[in-house]
């Protein structure tokens, strides 16, 4: 039985279609990555399965006894609590079965005969097994310093930030390991290194989970299988993110095949209907019919291959950029420094950037980044350090907080603030309908206040306003934040089609990797590193020099230990040498005795083939092993006595 089964599953909100008649099967250790546009109804479908909200019809069957919990958006915490105090009051269950265990063996060691404390000692044990809940306290340690929590473990948590307190909440249901976790877009908030780290624990620990994201990187390595929500229905891909790809492709092969074949049959039948007077007869009122579904079908399937070709034409066709010789300097930097309170972020950092530059910068969180763009843009002055801004540049710019809109206008006010319903697009005039509908904007959104908007709507608007203005440079602070993965299609086609300088900040790896032609790293303390390489490899690289460094670390450490000049086998090593002999002879007259039952028919079909079969693999591998110890013991032997 799986863990979950949807079954003709429906929900509606008011006239919208969120769900229609899906089945949905989660087994154990699976890992689903749920992928779909923003109002698809992901977290919906999330909410119907740890029941926090009903569907209108279907049936949710969960196995008895099984845990699920959920990531919320917003997380909520008791008040007076602090951070250390929020993780480990969720974690009571396993302290209490840890102490239990310990009275029990307690009692075990009084009384070794009873098979009820046995039984009460293997529960528990397999429970704390499961949640890996032995050794909470290292854990605890563990997870707070790898989501930098550690500052704040004192600290009331309803005093962080939002992006702290779900770094918190998802740190106390790694530690609680539920039988089902939801994660809603676990990976905002979190830089690379934290985004590394959850993706090791998911593995590790075996987790069964089903996770919403737009992170193409994270789904790819975490994912044993994609769902995509589209269009109310759900389709299931195999693998990751690549493999969904791929399979993608093969379903629009598959689609496009039948197209052709329900045209040709369309255009026949259209032909047959075209003949006049037999078409109104009443008898033929069922195949007008079907001519007229068949019509609406070919519709239908029409746009379906059209919206899989785009989507696959912005995943796997990025345009190169024109070679070119003299580039405008958009940036002059010279030694710039910065630091806020007692933490240096920028020490003596100087450079260039150029006309069709596209830079990501990238770190920790806190190392500097967002504040380098405020730096260079004017809203924050440098303590020391020059900033020249090319002659005539004009910079469009995109905060977290998408300054940039006016929540009390509409959509129409927003991009049309002349009057009008035409925009002006690189180069090309559009109606306002038309250019928001590349960004996937539905008509009726066009009188829709910014201020009713979600977060992801927001910074969808601000983007697309962005490519209508005539700026030289464009800098975006987390741009990827609350979008979807169509929508970043969409942003990366006109990123990389864009004619100006790009700098952004991002943690999404896929994101930067596909846009950026340059990195700037801020590695703490003030070094500010340029790479040119992709940020993945630079990543590798990182991982692959603190590894070294570590075992560096420590050989300096170790000291040498005086050992006792060795002038023969142990007693033990000399007991296994006379032994194995032995032992060798008994496998050897084994391996006979098989392989010679093999080539008699009535000795293999009474013994069973495939028994045998294993059995000599076995007794073979056996053998080897021992024939290598005794060639091993035997030149110890002989090197210790001077032979």
């Amino acid at each position: 039985m799986a863990l979950i089964d949807l079954i003709d599953v429906s929900k509606k909100f008011e006239a919208q279609k969120i769900l229609c008649n899906v089945e949905f099967h989660l087994e154990e250790n699976e890992r689903v990555a749920l992928i779909g546009k923003n109002g698809s109804g992901k977290s919906t479908l999330m909410k119907i399965i740890d029941k926090t909200i009903e569907p209108d019809s279907g049936e949710i069957i969960t196995k008895n006894g099984i845990k699920i919990k959920r990531l919320k958006q917003t997380p909520s915490f008791p008040t007076g609590l602090s951070v250390r105090e929020a993780i480990e009051n969720e974690l009571t269950e396993f302290k209490e079965a840890y102490k239990k265990y310990l009275k029990l063996t307690e009692d075990f060691a009084k009384n070794p005969e009873n098979s009820q404390i046995q039984a009460e000692m293997d529960k528990i044990s397999k429970f704390l097994d499961y949640h890996n809940a032995w050794n909470l306290d290292d854990r605890i340690e563990r997870i707070m310093q790898e989501f930098d929590l550690k500052k704040y473990e004192n600290k009331d948590i309803n005093l962080l930030s939002g992006g702290e307190q779900r770094r918190v909440a998802l740190a106390s249901l790694l530690l609680q390991k539920p039988d089902v976790l939801l994660l809603d877009e676990p990976t905002n908030h979190l830089d690379v290194y934290m985004t590394e780290f959850l993706e090791e624990t998911l593995l590790k620990d075996k987790y069964t989970f089903i996770v919403v994201s737009h992170d193409r990187y994270f789904i790819d390595r975490v994912a044993t299988r994609v769902i995509e929500l589209e269009n109310c229905r759900l389709r299931s891909f195999k693998g990751g993110y690549a493999d969904y790809l791929k399979q993608k492709e093969e379903l629009l092969k598959a689609k496009e095949k039948e197209f052709e074949n329900e045209l040709r049959l369309l255009k026949r039948e259209e032909e047959w209907l075209s003949r006049g007077v037999k078409a109104r007869l009443k008898r033929n009122e069922g195949r007008k019919k079907r001519v007229l579904e068949l019509k609406e079908k070919v519709k239908e399937d029409k746009r379906e291959i059209r919206q899989i070709e785009m989507q696959l034409k912005r995943e796997l066709l990025a345009k190169e950029d024109e070679k070119i010789n003299k580039k405008k300097v958009m940036f002059e930097i010279e030694n710039l420094t910065k630091s806020l309170g007692n933490k240096l972020l920028i020490k003596n950092f100087t450079t260039r950037i150029l006309q069709k530059d596209k830079i990501a910068i990238v770190g920790k969180n806190g190392s500097g980044k967002s504040t380098f763009l405020k730096l260079i843009i004017g809203e924050e002055k440098p303590d020391s350090g020059i900033i020249k801004i090319g002659e005539n540049v004009k910079i469009g710019y995109l905060d977290q907080r998408k300054s940039m809109l006016d929540d009390s206008k509409d959509l129409i006010e927003t991009f049309c603030p002349e009057g009008g319903d035409r925009v002006n697009v690189r180069g090309r005039s559009m109606h306002v309908y038309g250019y928001l509908r590349e960004f996937l904007f539905p008509p009726e959104y066009l009188t829709k206040k910014i201020g009713v908007l979600s977060g992801g709507e927001k910074t969808r608007v601000a983007l697309a306003l962005l490519f209508t203005k005539d700026f030289d440079v464009l800098i975006l602070d987390e741009p990827t934040n609350d979008l979807d993965i169509p929508t970043i299609n969409i942003l990366e086609e006109y990123l990389i089609d864009y004619e100006g300088s790009v700098i952004f900040v991002s943690h999404d790896r896929y994101f930067v990797d596909k846009i950026a032609k340059k990195l700037f790293i801020f590695k703490g303390d003030g070094v500010v590193e340029e790479s040119y390489i992709p940020y993945t490899e630079y990543l590798e690289i990182e991982k692959e020099l603190k590894l070294l460094e570590t075992e560096k670390q420590k050989i300096k450490n170790e000291k040498p230990k005086p050992k006792r000049k060795q002038t023969k086998l142990s007693y033990k090593e000399q007991r296994e040498l006379e032994e194995l002999p032995k032992l060798i002879d008994e496998l050897e007259t084994s391996i006979a005795e098989i392989e010679e039952c093999l080539s008699n028919p009535d000795c293999y079909n009474k013994k069973g083939l495939m028994t045998l079969t294993n059995e000599l693999e076995e007794i073979k591998k056996l053998y080897d092993e021992k024939v290598e110890r005794y060639l091993e013991l035997e030149e110890k032997r002989e090197l210790l006595e001077g032979k």
